[in-house]
């Protein structure tokens, strides 16, 4: 089908790359626009570009007069600034300008400039000094800068509507009838509109669930709000879906990722709780009942026998190995993995202790903290004894941890391939302030009753009745 109009979104890249000037609107209005400049620099030459927003009047924008040291090339050409600099002043332009009073010609644009510059390197100093430990080198702190300002610089606006790409756009040809039985059809109830922390903001838009939730912990830093909001949309009602399952990447939603997203909450709780004196009690619980549906889920879905041992699929590690993590053996064969129950493993512990967190104020809570902690010790249990045969995931000889292949034969076969995946158990790992137990008699009850009920399992954690 061709396109509507002959100028379409790639023609500044055409422009520029190809000199193919006839491609971009001549009455200059559009969606798009760049400010092309030309130099020749010589060794030890510094060039600077100043640019600046301003309001502009759009009746005028057809009228406006590039910069002399500048080739505007786009579909809309802003007005510029009457002054000349030796450096070229940049043509400037929006729907509004914020950094510049409305009451300001374009001829005063550049007035203030360098001050308004210089207050904002200032505020910025101070903003990412006080984030700084006094421990860190000059050279740390910069990085620790830069790092920062990437992770803000990441968003992006990302829409995907699940049901209005099944049903296509009204005014076109309906979309092919396989569409309706392909990736991401039963996620119809997916509306994705909102600013996300992108993985790679150089890319089209896209987000993955457990990369976000290890970009809030670095976002808690300098934007707490936008990190708790960023954990919040990713389950609210129109994205997890209502068996619980946390969408994945766009690429299949139905993908499984490793569940972090409890432990992204109770990490951006205590960095804000540190920051300002007070975690946000309202926003961890509201998680910690959504990551119910999600563990939920992730029992009923990826424990195939009940027993534990957990598949998942591609977690986000060893992207290149022996077998399609994700695909399912002809015979029956299935994948008993090390990193997705040691996942869950972390999963029950974070779940756990946010449910310690909150029976601090809300006593009903140490009872689903116990169940938490009860699953624990069945996951580790199973890890060192698959069905009852005495099989573990854990290789005494190599000191290692390996997938399992179970054949519908009852047979157990260790696959000793060194990989990170062996080294995910060490994450399942939790610890308990003696103080905390005895601030919740219902909680550590339970706990006792492990301890003389349940010694085969209690053996399995450090022993919490030793000080």
């Amino acid at each position: 089908m061709p396109n509507r109009s002959p100028y379409v979104k790639d023609s500044i890249n055409d422009a520029i790359v190809l000199n193919r000037i006839e491609l971009v609107n001549p009455e200059k209005i559009g969606t798009k626009a760049a400010a092309h400049y030309q130099f020749t620099i010589v060794p030890n030459e510094t060039r600077t570009i100043r640019l600046r927003l301003l309001p502009i009047d759009p009746g005028s924008a057809r009228n406006a007069t590039p910069a002399r040291s500048s080739r505007v090339v786009g579909s809309a050409l802003p007005r510029t600034s009457s002054e000349r600099n030796p450096v070229g002043e940049a043509p400037t332009g929006a729907r509004e300008a914020r950094a510049l009073p409305r009451e300001k010609s374009p001829s005063q644009a550049f007035s203030d400039f360098d001050e308004v510059l210089a207050v904002r390197k200032v505020e910025a100093d101070e903003f990412y000094a006080e984030l700084a430990p006094s421990s860190l080198t000059a050279e740390h702190k910069a990085i620790q800068r830069q790092a920062l300002s990437g992770m803000l610089w990441s968003k992006q606006f990302y829409y995907y509507i699940i049901e209005q790409w099944l049903v296509g756009d009204p005014a076109n040809p309906p979309p092919p009838a396989s569409r309706w039985n392909g990736r991401n059809a039963e996620w119809r109830h997916l509306y994705n509109e909102r600013v996300m922390s992108m993985p790679d903001a150089w890319e089209f838009p896209w987000y993955a669930s457990w990369d976000l939730g290890f970009h809030c912990i670095p976002l808690a830093l300098v934007d707490p709000h936008f990190a708790k909001g960023q954990i919040d949309i990713i389950v609210r009602e129109w994205y997890q879906h209502p068996n619980g399952h946390v969408p994945a990447y766009e690429w299949n939603f139905s993908d499984v990722n490793p569940p972090v997203l409890a432990w992204a909450a109770w990490r951006v709780y205590q960095i804000e709780r540190k920051q300002t004196g007070k975690g946000d009690r309202a926003f961890l619980e509201t998680i910690f009942h959504k990551m119910l549906l999600a563990f939920t889920w992730w029992v009923n879905r990826k424990d195939s026998k009940g027993k534990n041992i957990f598949e998942g699929g591609f977690l986000g590690l060893d992207n290149i190995g022996v077998f399609d993590r994700n695909a399912s053996f002809p015979d029956g064969t299935h994948l008993e993995q090390s990193d997705g129950t040691s996942w869950m493993g972390m999963f029950s512990l974070n779940l756990m202790r946010i449910a310690i967190e909150l029976a601090m104020e809300d006593h009903v809570y140490e009872n689903i903290a116990t169940k938490f902690f009860e699953h624990f010790l069945g996951i580790a249990a199973a890890m060192n004894n698959l069905g009852g045969k005495g099989i573990g995931l854990w290789d005494e000889e190599d000191e290692f941890y390996y997938d399992v292949l179970h054949t519908p034969g009852g047979r157990y076969i260790p696959l000793k391939v060194r990989s990170v995946v062996g080294l995910m158990p060490l994450l399942a790992v939790e610890t308990i302030q003696w103080q905390l137990i005895d601030a919740l008699p219902g909680f550590k009850e339970r706990l006792e009753w492990y301890l003389a009920h349940r010694p085969d399992l209690a053996r399995l954690v450090s022993p919490w009745q030793e000080p």
